[in-house]
């Protein structure tokens, strides 16, 4: 379950067969009984076209031990070492008829606890009562997303598109992207297959085509400590690895 070579010179790797079947049940199981039971929760946002929920491991933490399955321990562990905590998770619903679609740009931003001044630590944003900053680039190339796949994705219902190994130019701007020399890969997975990527792999999404629902679970860690003073707002232990 070695997928490092890929991930470090691609930025990404597709894993398929994470989840089996009734593993996959048991979270839609677990996600309907919350969202039923809570649509008025301040960390639910809603549309015709995409339904997410925020701080999700804190939402429905009953999830984790489905989660962190044998399976995805060992791919962690295989292929980025111990230490690891999540820093930030949301869960996306994409309805079988969404106009939802997501511009390429790459994932700048981590959650704070608090507002302060540091070094290096910048573009600072508020939502509902949560801090977001753009952190020194050696802490977002160190970190890591994993995406679980609930539904079969493919480029008709709104597969992640990427651009290889965009990853290894640091942060740019969009338009210094030179896109006619770039290989650009449709991420399908298959349900119950795992998409890990870098943050600052160039990503984008399409709107759906084909009727059909796409829900995901993205999930991002990191094993670094901040400067004093500010800590992951999210941070959650992984008592697994």
């Amino acid at each position: 379950m070695n997928y490092s070579t890929e991930i470090n010179s691609e930025g990404f790797a597709i894993i398929n067969n994470v989840y089996s079947e009734n593993e996959i049940e048991k979270l839609i199981s677990l996600i309907e009984d919350v969202t039923e039971n809570d649509s008025a929760n301040a960390t639910f946002r809603k549309s015709q076209d995409l339904f997410a929920i925020r701080q999700f491991h804190r939402e429905v933490p009953e999830t984790l031990d489905f989660i962190f399955n044998e399976n995805l321990n060992k791919i962690i562990e295989s292929n980025f070492g111990k230490g690891y905590f999540i820093t930030k998770s949301i869960y996306f619903d994409k309805p079988e008829k969404s106009n939802w679609f997501v511009a390429y740009h790459q994932d700048l931003t981590i959650s704070v606890d608090k507002k302060i001044e540091v070094e290096n630590f910048e573009n600072w944003t508020v939502k509902q009562n949560q801090y977001a900053v753009q952190p020194p680039t050696e802490i977002l190339e160190n970190n890591f997303t994993i995406r679980i796949h609930i539904d079969k994705t493919t480029g008709e219902n709104g597969a992640l598109k990427v651009i290889n190994n965009s990853h290894s130019k640091g942060i740019l701007r969009i338009e210094h992207m030179d896109f006619k020399n770039e290989k650009e890969t449709i991420c399908e997975v298959e349900k119950g297959g795992v998409m890990i990527m870098r943050p600052l792999l160039f990503h984008a999404s399409n709107k759906t085509t084909n009727n059909e629902r796409r829900r995901v679970i993205h999930i991002e860690f990191s094993r670094q400590q901040l400067p004093a003073g500010l800590e992951w707002s999210e941070k959650a232990i992984l008592l697994h690895n």
